[in-house]
C-alpha cells in the first residue's frame, strides 16, 4: 500500500495541468481549458467524498470498501483496515470483558464497583441477592442510600478501610456479611462482600460458651477462695506443712478470679456495639489518677512516669470502659519495663481527632508479633505471665472499648528501643470540639478554679 499520499496528489495535480496545457495548446484557449480541467477533478473529487460519506454511514464491518483509483483508492483501503484492526481489537477486549463478567458472576462474593463520589457503577450477580441491588435502576445511586446501615454509613464517610466491616444484610437480617472496600485508579472504590453468617454464629458460640463458662465459674471459684482466706486467717491452726500450698492456691484463686473478670468484662463489651453510658469523659484527669495508680504500682522500680494531658478536651463515652482501656496500656508499661526506665503518656488533640499514647523504654517487641497482640491470650513470650500476673486480655479489651468509642489502636514498636501504643479517636468522637487554644484556656480556668 503506498502511503506518500502528498507525492500522489502534486504528481495528479502536475499531469492534469499538463494535459490542461495540452488541450489548450491544440485549442488555441489556455484559460478555458484549465478551469475545465479543475472543475472536472474537483467533480471527481467531491463524487468519491460523497463515495466515502455514504460508505462510512451505511457500511457494514464485512462491506468491502468502495472501488477507488489513485489516491482515493488509498484512501479507502486505509480506513478499511483500520477499521478491520479496530474490530479485531474491539473482539479480544470484549473476549476479556465477557471472561471477566462470567468470572465474577460466579462468584459467590458480591463485587461492587464505585466511582469516586461513592456512586453505583457494576456490580455482580451476587450483589443483588447479599446487598438487595436491582440493575439498571440503581446504577449511579450513592451507596449509602442503599445501604443504609449507620455503621456502615460512618464506615464509607471515614475512608479508613484497613479493617473490614460486619453488618447484617440490608435484605435478610439473620444473614452477616463482612465488606471489604479498597480504592483503585481515579479515587474508585472496590467493595467486596463476603457471607459470614456461618463464621458469625460459630463466633457467637464462642462468646456464649466462654460467658456461660466464666459466670458458671464464678460461684464455685468464690466458695473455693472463700475458704482459702478462712484457713489463712487461722494459719495458727492449720499444719505448717500446709501453709504454702495454701497460699499458693490462694494466689492462684485470685488470678483465676481476675482471669474470669476480663473474661466477662470481655463479653460483655462484644454483646453491645456501643456504650450505654455515654456520657462527656474529661481523659485529662482521668489520666492522672491512671498515671498516680502506676507510680505506685511501680514502686520499688523507680521508674520515670511523666504525663502531658491537653486540658478542657472531653470525649464523648464511658469513663469506666475508658478507664480500663488505658490503664490497661499504662500498666503493661510499668509490668513491662525495666526498672529506672521511662514511660511517657499524652493526650492531644488535632484536625484528625483526639490521641492518647503511651510511650516506654523497654524492651519492644519483635515486628512479626504486632498483628497479633490484641488477640486474646497472645503473648509475646509465654514465661512473661508468670512474671507479671497478666491474664492476656488486656490489649484485647482495650481493642474492644476503642471500637466501641470509634476508636482504634496503633503500635508500634522497635526491639530495644521501647514501644508506643497510640489510641486514635475520630473528631466526632469529641465532646466539646474545639481549637486548642480554646482548650487550653478552658483548663486553666478549671485548675484555677
Amino acid at each position: 500500500m503506498n502511503r506518500n499520499w502528498r507525492g500522489i496528489l502534486i504528481r495528479h495535480l502536475l499531469l492534469l495541468v499538463a494535459a490542461c496545457l495540452l488541450a489548450g495548446l491544440i485549442s488555441g484557449s489556455y484559460g478555458a481549458c484549465l478551469a475545465i480541467g479543475l472543475g472536472l477533478y474537483l467533480a471527481w473529487t467531491l463524487k468519491q467524498l460523497l463515495n466515502l460519506h455514504d460508505w462510512l454511514r451505511d457500511h457494514k464491518l464485512d462491506e468491502p470498501p468502495p472501488d477507488g483509483r489513485g489516491l482515493w483508492g488509498e484512501v479507502f483501503d486505509s480506513i478499511y483496515h483500520l477499521q478491520r484492526r479496530d474490530q479485531r481489537r474491539r473482539g479480544r477486549m470484549q473476549a476479556v470483558i465477557d471472561r471477566i463478567q462470567e468470572s465474577t458472576a460466579a462468584l459467590k462474593d458480591a463485587v461492587i464497583m464505585l466511582d469516586a463520589d461513592g456512586n453505583l457503577e457494576w456490580w455482580n450477580r451476587a450483589a443483588e441477592t447479599l446487598m438487595g441491588l436491582k440493575s439498571p435502576q440503581d446504577g449511579g445511586q450513592p451507596v449509602t442510600n442503599l445501604v443504609r446501615h449507620p455503621k456502615f454509613k460512618e464506615y464509607f464517610e471515614q475512608e479508613h478501610y484497613l479493617e473490614p466491616l460486619e453488618i447484617p444484610s440490608p435484605t435478610n437480617d439473620r444473614v452477616r456479611l463482612q465488606l471489604h472496600i479498597t480504592r483503585y485508579g481515579n479515587n474508585e472504590h472496590l467493595m467486596l462482600v463476603r457471607d459470614v453468617t456461618r463464621i458469625h454464629q460459630l463466633e457467637q458460640m464462642r462468646k456464649d460458651f466462654v460467658a456461660n463458662v466464666s459466670h458458671e465459674l464464678r460461684t464455685p471459684l468464690t466458695v473455693i477462695t472463700g475458704y482459702l482466706e478462712t484457713l489463712l486467717d487461722n494459719v495458727e491452726e492449720v499444719n505448717p506443712r500446709w501453709v504454702r500450698a495454701l497460699t499458693q492456691m490462694s494466689q492462684q484463686g485470685s488470678r483465676m478470679q481476675t482471669l474470669l473478670n476480663d473474661l466477662l468484662l470481655l463479653a460483655k463489651l462484644e454483646a453491645t456495639d456501643y456504650p450505654s453510658d455515654n456520657q462527656p469523659v474529661a481523659v485529662d484527669r482521668l489520666l492522672t489518677t491512671i498515671v498516680s495508680d502506676a507510680q505506685a504500682l511501680s514502686a520499688g522500680q523507680q521508674h520515670r512516669i511523666s504525663l502531658d494531658a491537653q486540658p478542657g478536651v472531653r470525649l464523648k463515652g464511658s469513663e469506666s470502659e475508658l478507664r480500663s482501656a488505658f490503664s490497661n496500656l499504662v500498666f503493661n508499661a510499668v509490668k513491662y519495663t525495666q526498672a529506672e526506665g521511662r514511660i511517657q503518656v499524652r493526650w492531644w488533640t488535632d484536625s484528625e481527632g483526639a490521641h492518647m499514647s503511651v510511650q516506654d523504654s523497654g524492651p519492644g517487641i519483635d515486628p512479626k508479633h504486632l498483628p497479633r497482640l490484641t488477640e486474646r491470650f497472645y503473648r509475646v513470650d509465654s514465661s512473661r505471665a508468670s512474671n507479671t500476673g497478666g491474664t492476656g486480655l488486656g490489649l484485647a479489651i482495650t481493642k474492644h472499648v476503642l471500637m466501641r468509642h470509634r476508636g482504634r489502636l496503633e503500635i508500634s514498636s522497635v526491639p530495644g528501643h521501647g514501644s508506643t501504643f497510640t489510641c486514635h479517636f475520630a473528631p466526632a468522637q469529641l465532646a466539646t470540639p474545639r481549637s486548642a487554644a480554646m482548650a487550653s484556656s478552658a483548663g486553666q480556668d478549671h485548675s484555677g478554679h
